[in-house]
């Protein structure tokens, strides 16, 4: 599928360019023919203007007021004018007023009737041999007095127009191959984000159908055990219930965490930013989680590393409930994946608040540290991805805990979405310690 996408992307790319370089080749083509034609039409006006005043006028009758061109006298007594349309490759010919031809420098009469064109015009004489004529009416007043026809042969444009040609279509040729190859190229990088996108939602699909497969098999279970055993006691009853209640809150917390991270991703999301306390937001965060670690024998404590008591210190630009939200979900985290059967004494999970500078602006620095069992290092680069499944003593979860697997993936996307960073140091057997950057008002 994407390799086919890949071949459209490469030939729509080699094609739109393979039509410009033609375009540009037609247009130098014609520049390059216009102006050589050009210049051989003010050689010949030029010639024009040298014959013309040269030419010798009789009157023949002073009644009538009739005129002649002395040819003899013109052209014959005039060597040097002959001589150097000669050396430029120029031929003249003169016609009576009628029409008719009664002098030229050509060895033979060329098959071609007289027409007037004042502007230069191409003629075939044969396949390979063209003319360009100008032709000019001699007249005084309104008295013609003949046709003075001036020709110049194209060989002089055809050899460098036919060369040209030659020349422009290999460069086209050898661009067009070097296009298809830069276009394959450029297409595998333009589609490579592409194939990870889709690997990514083919995975996350995969995981979502997962998380939501198991409870959804569980919560039928237990319902149709309650719909064949009606007899079954109260207290069988209720304690399925429980489990009932607890599946669906479950799936009430996937579905709603994965609306969240569709509507980031999609920008549907509108923050309600203004200024943040982060000190008393903690601080809260705290107090609510402390009762939970309380329960897991964890001492969760939270340290202001700064002496100031400027009580706007640590005020940033955010959204209360998401930035409530990253905080809960790093501590819950913590406090969630700290322990296992080995490491049940001397809990801690420390979140410390503190002001740092980088690059000449103000951020506040949030670490949440534990002293847990720590990650592993090759599962650090995936652990914000969503349903990442990694160490089974890291990701295994509490049932009485309703985790979704995509809290740190939550996380990351609140924190880029308030222009911050998130990073995490990890150990095994050391505990982790998850540090937020965010920027702090001016």
């Amino acid at each position: 599928m994407f390799q086919a996408t890949r071949r459209r992307l490469a030939i729509w790319y080699t094609s739109i360019t393979a039509i410009l370089l033609i375009i540009f080749a037609l247009g130098i083509y014609s520049y390059v023919y216009t102006t050589l034609l050009d210049r051989i039409d003010d050689t010949l006006k030029h010639v024009v203007e040298i014959v013309e005043p040269s030419l010798i006028i009789e009157r023949v009758s002073k009644e009538e007021g009739t005129y002649q061109v002395n040819l003899e006298g013109s052209f014959y007594q005039h060597p040097s004018t002959t001589n150097q349309v000669e050396d430029d490759h120029i031929d003249l010919e003169w016609f009576s007023p009628n029409g008719e031809l009664l002098w030229q420098t050509l060895e033979s009469p060329l098959p071609i009737p007289l027409s007037f064109n004042s502007g230069g015009k191409t003629i075939r004489i044969s396949d390979d041999y063209l003319l360009r004529q100008i032709t000019k009416r001699v007249e005084i007043g309104r008295y013609v007095l003949g046709y003075l026809r001036v020709s110049h042969p194209l060989f002089d444009v055809v050899k460098p127009i036919q060369q040209l040609i030659i020349d422009l279509s290999l460069a086209i040729f050898l661009m067009i191959i070097s296009v298809a190859g830069i276009g394959w190229f450029l297409s595998g990088i333009a589609i490579q984000p592409v194939i990870e996108s889709y690997q990514s939602l083919k995975q996350f699909t995969a995981d979502a159908s997962h998380e939501l497969r198991n409870p959804i098999a569980t919560i039928k279970t237990n319902i149709q055990s309650l719909l064949s055993y009606p007899e079954i006691d109260i207290n069988a009853q209720q304690k399925q219930l429980k489990i009932l209640e607890r599946l669906t809150e479950k799936l009430s917390n996937l579905v709603n965490d994965l609306l969240f991270l569709a509507r980031n991703d999609g920008g549907i999301i509108k923050p309600n930013f203004q200024t943040i306390p982060l000190d008393a937001l903690l601080l809260e965060v705290v107090e609510e989680q402390k009762i939970i670690a309380k329960e897991k024998n964890i001492y969760l404590s939270f340290d202001i590393e700064d002496n100031n008591i400027d009580e706007n210190l640590f005020n940033i630009n955010g959204d209360w409930n998401e930035i409530n939200r990253l905080f809960t979900n790093l501590i819950s985290n913590s406090i969630l994946h700290s322990i296992n059967e080995n490491n049940y004494q001397n809990l801690s999970i420390k979140v410390t608040l503190k002001t740092i500078k980088k690059n000449h602006k103000n951020y506040c620095q949030i670490e949440v540290k534990d002293n847990g069992i720590g990650i592993e290092e090759k599962i650090l680069p995936h652990l914000f991805d969503r349903f990442y499944r990694g160490d089974f003593a890291r990701t295994k979860g509490d049932n009485n805990n309703y985790s979704t697997g995509l809290g740190l993936a939550i996380a990351l996307a609140i924190v880029e979405s308030h222009q911050g960073k998130i990073k995490v140091e990890s150990q095994i057997n050391e505990g982790s310690n998850f540090i937020v950057t965010l920027p702090l008002v001016s």
